[in-house]
């Protein structure tokens, strides 16, 4: 069994973890800094404008991209609004909660490029910058009773990043599967009437697992609100591009719960695969989705040359999960053998 220690990053790892960040982005606007600009003749002076001249080793004013707007909808229906200036997950939830005249908490989670509770357009840690984003707000609260007659419900949880766990994923045949009113997309508001709204995905599949067998239990559910009419007549015309689209841009905004957001390559088809088989991993050992998270630890391995370099650089970063031994393991093999990550 692998030793797990706490370690900290050298010097090499934090300056490959500054090559992963990208461009970094201040009060929602990406800025590159770049260097003097080249003379017509080396060891020569640049013209500068208004007809003086410039040392050659100024320094260049940083500049500054356009800022980055991104379109928006409420998902049962609403115009089409605007949003920008957002670094992480409750700044764009509080952003589109201000123009749609709303309380941040109202938002349960957002899609990407579709309106529908579908869980595979998840919006996660990264944008891409053609996205269209579709918010899902509170709908109706119901309360069901389970009684755990197995050891696993056969849920999946994720959570929204800002305090929200919802059902991800219903395994079929399973107990939760035979209560026709849980749905995928439902947010667990509480249970056995405590509530557990701020707490994250994980703590919430360990709360579920530990619940006894045989013992009745409540979950106060909200599902999200429901479409009009005018979301089915929206989905048969084609005046909205946006919808159903996969951008296909390379450049995504990657937002993260620590620190600002950034603008970054988008994430090669390795990358993609390794992050894919990571997320099946936390699915099997925790009970949790979280293609962010699994993102995170792909980025990790491939700055760590050895397994126990990896296990120390988790136990750093992401100690509050206590990843079982096992399942550090299998993720270092899983993303070792996946194309392009081979150490």
């Amino acid at each position: 069994m692998m030793q797990r220690r706490s370690g900290r990053r050298g010097k090499s790892g934090d300056a490959a973890a500054e090559r992963q960040e990208g461009t970094p982005m201040e009060n929602g606007v990406p800025r590159e800094t770049g260097g003097s600009q080249a003379s017509s003749e080396e060891g020569g002076i640049a013209p500068a404008q208004g007809g003086g001249t410039v040392p050659p080793n100024a320094p260049h004013p940083p500049r500054v991209r356009p800022r980055l707007v991104f379109h928006t909808q409420l998902a049962h229906g609403s115009p089409t609004a605007k949003i920008e200036g957002f670094t992480n997950v409750k700044e764009l939830y509080a952003k589109i909660a201000e123009v749609f005249n709303i309380s941040p908490t109202e938002i349960l989670f957002c899609t990407l490029n579709t309106h529908k509770v579908d869980m595979l357009k998840l919006l996660g840690g990264q944008i891409g910058l053609e996205d269209f984003i579709f918010a899902h707000v509170r709908g109706e609260t119901k309360e069901v009773e389970v009684t755990k007659t197995e050891d696993a419900l056969g849920l999946t949880i994720t959570d929204n990043g800002a305090g929200y766990a919802f059902i991800k994923r219903i395994k079929e045949g399973s107990i939760i599967n035979r209560i026709p009113t849980v749905c995928v997309g439902d947010s667990i508001e509480a249970i056995n009437d405590q509530t557990i709204v701020g707490c994250r995905h994980y703590e919430v599949a360990k709360m579920l697992r530990e619940m006894p067998k045989a013992q009745p239990f409540t979950m106060r559910l909200v599902q999200p609100k429901r479409a009009f009419d005018m979301i089915s007549q929206r989905t048969r015309s084609t005046k909205n591009p946006s919808e159903g689209k996969v951008a296909s841009g390379r450049e995504t905004l990657r937002l993260r719960a620590k620190g600002t957001a950034t603008v970054e390559e988008a994430p090669s088809e390795f990358e993609e695969e390794a992050a894919r088989q990571v997320d099946d991993l936390l699915e099997s050992y925790m009970g949790i989705r979280d293609v962010e998270l699994a993102s995170t630890m792909v980025e990790m391995a491939k700055e760590r040359q050895s397994p126990e370099q990896f296990s120390q650089g988790l136990d750093s970063l992401l100690g509050e999960f206590a990843f079982p031994d096992e399942f550090v393991a299998e993720v270092w093999t899983a993303i070792c053998e996946t194309k392009g990550f081979s150490k």
